[in-house]
């Protein structure tokens, strides 16, 4: 769940970073862990009146440096984000001294070509280590790496592709053009609607966005003047939701949810996760001692207003290890320390 945020230098990403981050952001330095606002909360809350309230987070990290106008991120930058599970890119269509769609496919350039010599590092080794003993070689790997290749010689990033992307001998390298990434397109303050964007394609996805509004929205900490700030500019929210939320997609994740007296929360979860694994989030403990998990799909809470009734509906439902978890499942665990 960590996105490093990068691009060329003047391109406003610290921008982007600083209002994502918050006030806190002097504090936080370079990091910033930020809530995934969620409204499916509020009925709980609302319900419960808990004494926490806990979102799900998304840690964002603000990357140093970046070429000019797209002539290339640099090693240094590359070799910084790698450890990331996603990227967020930030474009400069505002300034009108550099072309966003060249600096789009800089960065795109850059991480194929940084791919490719991994892969053509390995391809040399395995090709070393068969001359001497082809039991060293695993066939399944180098067919791996080759169709790889293949694809980032088409200038096709990996991320297209999931059944090369994510196949088993491939998952360790780490590959950037694998990584999904979000493109923000800096714009000017008002011109967000006006800017023509590319189409969002499998781990890619676009948006406009002001990097310096946004900074200046998140300043202002008083929730009636923020609502005033936007009623103002005309914008129904800002776009650092939208920022979140497509961050939250791209890393694969859903949420589901826990409620109670004490505590109303998301959680953050791989889709396709199954019920004990969902356990797993909130302790080990739980995933390995899982019996069942009663759970209520979000719209039927909401018809129902109340567990109680849910229950007395029959819409709360006892599933097992094979359940996979649905974004937005109410949730109470059942298991054996």
């Amino acid at each position: 769940m960590k996105t490093a945020i990068f691009g060329f230098s003047g391109s406003g990403k610290t921008d982007l970073f600083a209002a994502l981050a918050g006030p806190s952001a002097a504090a936080a330095g370079n990091r910033a862990m930020v809530k995934v606002p969620d409204s499916r909360l509020d009925p709980l809350i609302e319900l419960f009146d808990p004494k926490k309230v806990t979102y799900s987070e998304i840690e964002y990290l603000d990357i140093p440096g970046g070429g000019g106008k797209g002539t290339g991120l640099g090693e240094r930058v590359l070799n910084e984000v790698r450890p990331y599970d996603c990227f967020i890119g930030v474009l400069d269509t505002f300034s009108g001294m550099n072309d966003p769609h060249r600096q789009w496919q800089a960065i795109e350039a850059d991480m194929m070509v940084t791919d490719m010599a991994v892969i053509e590092k390995r391809l040399e080794k395995l090709a070393a280590d068969k001359r001497k003993n082809k039991s060293l070689v695993d066939p399944k790997e180098e067919d791996a790496l080759t169709k790889a290749m293949a694809m980032l010689e088409g200038e096709r990033p990996l991320r297209l592709d999931p059944a090369v992307a994510d196949l088993p001998e491939l998952r360790g390298y780490k590959f950037l053009s694998a990584r999904p990434i979000l493109y923000v397109w800096n714009c000017s303050e008002g011109e967000e609607a006006k800017r023509a964007l590319p189409e969002d394609s499998p781990g890619m996805a676009h948006m406009a966005a002001s990097a310096k509004l946004e900074r200046e929205l998140a300043e202002v900490e008083d929730p009636e003047e923020k609502r005033m700030f936007l009623d103002d500019l005309g914008i129904i929210q800002s776009a650092l939701e939208t920022v979140i939320a497509k961050t939250y997609q791209l890393l694969g994740l859903i949420s589901y949810l826990t409620a109670g007296e004490d505590e109303c929360r998301t959680w953050p979860l791989r889709r396709g996760s199954t019920a004990p694994q969902a356990a797993g989030v909130i302790h080990s403990d739980f995933e390995k001692g899982f019996i069942r998990a009663e759970v209520i799909g979000y719209d039927d809470f909401l018809r129902a207003g109340t567990f109680k009734k849910a229950k007395e509906l029959g819409l709360a439902r006892l599933e097992g290890k094979e359940y996979i978890v649905r974004d937005g499942d109410i949730i109470e665990f059942r298991f054996n320390v």
